[in-house]
């Protein structure tokens, strides 16, 4: 099976290509938007068996013909169609496997690459390394994955929005990640006006633990689970550098762009919603999070209870999913010493090392 990356301005422009150079008994594998230097383009990597143009085979698998031929439209039910595509493109994934030829590549990137499979990698993420480094086969490997899950570490000066909103599904820590986060701003600026929002409306002991530690800690605390009380905490807002909003998990099909609106807190301008994950849910559960939470305001994905973990490929498949930059770490019962703005080296030390990154930090010291 002949595979290639094919790249272009928009989805058209790229599967002009593969048309041109595959013809149309090409396979789509995986279509995904990229940044260039002009602004977004579009890469879509395909392929091709020369066994069925020797077999005449007539009707392709997927035809590289048109952007319909990517994504199934339908009106009806458009969940239904999400899972089916994921099924289609993993049996695709299925078929493409064995055709990867690992000799085309050094003896150290087969390591690596092997590496990542038994760490639950999924194989659009394989094959988007394994075409990466192919073209060169003296690359290193670490560049490669960087370029599939960017660290972008949670520090005030990386981080100028004044509304840091934390989102994601129940139990994964949004409260303690939330905790642990205001009082390392707060240590590194104590003059900073920081204050923490329970947005959960009284449905869980959130809203206690967030006063508790705001009263400790000299942070202001309020509480803001209505449009109402959102819309004063809003006009109030001059008064502080930083403010944290606790969000409860989503209920039934609600999305977190949904939920955002709902409470006006939908102004991408000086707002940054993070999406806290725990690295043990089932493939399936992540692609379901990924389609309910993925909104303009969701910028970084914060990873909570890693001591808890047996295996991290997680880390790279939502990244993949979601093209967001992980911006912490956090690992451990106590709020001490227990979250780490993200670093690439912390992050593939963690992958291929399985070294926390409060475990690199005495190692270091």
């Amino acid at each position: 099976m002949h595979i290639k990356t094919f790249k272009g301005n928009d989805v058209q422009a790229a599967l002009a290509k593969v048309k041109a150079e595959l013809g149309d008994d090409a396979i789509i594998l995986n279509t995904k938007t990229v940044r260039t230097g002009s602004g977004k383009g579009c890469e879509i990597t395909a392929a091709i068996d020369p066994r069925a143009e020797s077999a005449g085979r007539k009707t392709p698998l997927m035809p590289a013909r048109n952007a319909g031929g990517i994504m199934p439209q339908v009106d009806e039910n458009p969940a239904d169609w999400a899972y089916e595509w994921r099924a289609i493109k993993d049996q695709l994934m299925a078929l493409v496997k064995p055709q990867l030829n690992m000799d085309e590549l050094s003896p150290r990137q087969r390591v690596a690459i092997k590496y990542l499979e038994r760490e639950e990698v999924d194989m659009q993420v394989l094959l988007r390394v394994f075409l990466d480094l192919k073209a060169d086969p003296d690359r290193p490997i670490l560049p490669v994955l960087e370029a599939v899950a960017p660290c972008y570490g949670f520090e005030s000066k990386k981080w100028l929005q004044k509304y840091h909103i934390f989102a994601g599904p129940h139990g994964v820590g949004k409260t303690l990640t939330l905790i642990r986060l205001a009082l390392r701003e707060k240590q590194a600026r104590p003059k900073a006006r920081i204050c923490v929002v329970a947005a959960d409306q009284g449905q869980g002991k959130g809203r206690l633990v967030l006063r508790h530690y705001a009263d400790l800690s000299g942070l202001a605390f309020r509480e803001a689970g209505s449009a109402e009380e959102m819309r004063e905490l809003i006009k109030e807002s001059p008064k502080f550098d930083m403010i944290f909003v606790d969000l409860p998990g989503l209920s039934g099909a609600a999305t977190l762009g949904e939920h955002l609106a709902e409470l006006g807190l939908d102004d991408s301008r000086d707002m940054a919603a993070h999406l806290v994950l725990a690295p043990y849910f089932s493939a399936s559960q992540y692609a379901q999070i990924a389609t309910r939470y993925t909104c303009p305001i969701l910028q970084s994905l914060i990873w909570t209870k890693l001591d808890e973990a047996c295996s991290f490929g997680a880390l790279l498949n939502m990244a993949r999913m979601t093209e967001l930059p992980v911006s912490a770490l956090s690992f451990g019962p106590g709020l001490k010493n227990s979250i780490a703005p993200a670093q690439s080296d912390m992050l593939w030390r963690l992958i291929f090392k399985h070294t926390l990154p409060g475990h690199q930090a005495e190692q270091a010291a």
